[in-house]
C-alpha cells in the first residue's frame, strides 16, 4: 500500500500475527493496542491500523468506532475516518451516536463516544484483515507526546457487531 512509503514508516507495535477470534455473541472487538500501527509523521491523516481477525459466521455487521473523548459534542477528528475490508471502504467523520456512561476503559476526565460507521456483508466464515486510516490512530505510548487537539480525542477501538434478522 502506497500510504506506508509515502510514510517514511516510523514503525509498528502491537502484536503482530495474532488473530482475532469472534465472540460468543458474534462481537468482533479489534482494540488499538492489539493492532499493528504505522505511523505518518509527515502526513497523520494517512496513520494505520490493522488488524487480523477470524470470522466463524457470515453475514452483515454493524461498524462502530469506540473513542475516548473530553468532548462528546465534539470528538475533533480532523479528517474522515477511512476503514478498509477487502474490496470495501467506509469513510465517515465520527459524531459521537452513543454515550457509554460508566466505560470501564476510559477513566475520568474521558467518556466513551461511540460512533456508526456503516455496515460490512461478509460473505463466508475466514481469516479477514481490516484497516483504519486517520490522524486520531496513535499508540498509546505516543499519546502524551501529541498536541492537545489530539489529547482530547483517543481512538480506542473498532467494533463489528452482527446485524440480526
Amino acid at each position: 500500500m502506497s500510504v506506508f512509503a509515502a510514510c517514511n514508516n516510523s514503525g509498528s507495535t502491537g502484536t503482530k500475527g495474532e488473530k482475532i477470534v469472534q465472540e460468543a455473541d458474534g462481537t468482533i472487538s479489534l482494540k488499538l493496542e492489539k493492532a499493528a500501527l504505522y505511523n505518518c509523521e509527515s502526513n497523520p491523516a494517512n496513520n494505520t491500523a490493522e488488524w487480523s481477525f477470524v470470522v466463524s459466521k457470515a453475514g452483515t455487521y454493524k461498524v462502530w468506532l469506540s473513542t475516548a473523548t473530553t468532548d462528546s459534542m465534539n470528538l475533533r477528528y480532523n479528517s474522515p475516518v477511512k476503514i478498509n475490508l477487502q474490496d470495501e471502504r467506509l469513510e465517515v467523520r465520527p459524531v459521537g451516536n452513543k454515550i457509554v456512561l460508566n466505560a470501564s476503559e476510559v477513566k475520568y476526565p474521558y467518556f466513551r463516544a461511540d460512533s456508526y460507521m456503516g455496515t460490512f456483508y461478509i460473505e463466508q466464515p475466514g481469516e479477514y484483515s481490516i484497516q483504519v486510516i486517520n490522524e486520531k490512530v496513535i499508540a498509546s505510548d505516543k499519546t502524551e507526546e501529541t498536541d492537545k487537539n489530539t489529547a482530547n480525542t483517543r481512538l480506542m477501538s473498532v467494533i463489528l457487531t452482527p446485524m440480526t434478522r
